[in-house]
């Protein structure tokens, strides 16, 4: 399911315009988003958890030409689901 279609699926099931849901939709990830980046998690009960998660820098490989290289620490969002969303996928 792409965001387009996420949109129109909530349109119906509120029985508001796609416009509004898009709106919603729209404005609910960049609430999460701004969370994540002050280092807040997002916690959605029945859903899951979004994190803020920092990986640390570590030595690696160029595969092309098995010349070690570094790579930087980096910063990247993670999402863990609920035990409840994991017993459904089930």
């Amino acid at each position: 399911m792409n965001k387009a279609e996420l949109v129109k699926a909530v349109a119906e099931k509120a029985e508001v315009t796609t416009r509004d849901a898009e709106a919603v939709l729209d404005e609910a990830l960049e609430l999460i988003a701004a969370a994540l980046i002050k280092g807040e998690s997002v916690k959605l009960s029945g859903f899951g958890t979004f994190e803020k998660k920092e990986r640390a820098g570590r030595t690696g490989t160029n595969p092309a030409t098995g010349e070690k290289i570094q790579i930087p620490a980096s910063k990247s969002a993670v999402f863990k689901p609920s035990k409840t969303l994991k017993e459904k996928l089930q």
